[in-house]
């Protein structure tokens, strides 16, 4: 795979998106890492680059009152849920409650939707 690791981090969220977007739902989740991968990015700091793109995307997704797409991505680690600075954010925009024990069940809805979402922004009403 050629690396292209060179664009900006608006234009990583942005192919971070359309390769949600578009890998078939049998594939999703994607893990942070393969995410990393389809976007072509070489060490260091692949992860922390991932979950920036993440970040803006959820950001994106609030102000549009879209599903977050980021909740197509999990950790490798835990129980195929995103990590937490998925959650930490998806609070901090109002999304998502504040109560942990209620955030897993949030997580399922927001997983569920971004499915039934994607690939609309493209398709009339």
């Amino acid at each position: 795979m050629i690396d292209t690791d060179t664009g900006s981090p608006a234009s990583l969220a942005e192919r971070a998106r359309q390769i949600l977007e578009t890998t078939p739902e049998a594939q999703l989740p994607l893990t942070y890492q393969q995410l990393a991968t389809a976007l072509g990015l070489q060490p260091p700091g692949t992860i922390q680059r991932v979950a920036a793109a993440l970040e803006a995307l959820m950001r994106e997704d609030a102000r549009e009152g879209r599903a977050f797409v980021a909740a197509l991505v999990v950790s490798r680690r835990g129980e195929g849920v995103p990590a937490a600075g998925f959650f930490e954010l998806a609070v901090e925009l109002g999304r998502f409650p504040a109560q942990p024990s209620e955030q897993a069940a949030a997580y399922r809805r927001e997983f569920a939707e971004a499915l039934r979402q994607r690939g609309q922004g493209d398709m009339p009403p």
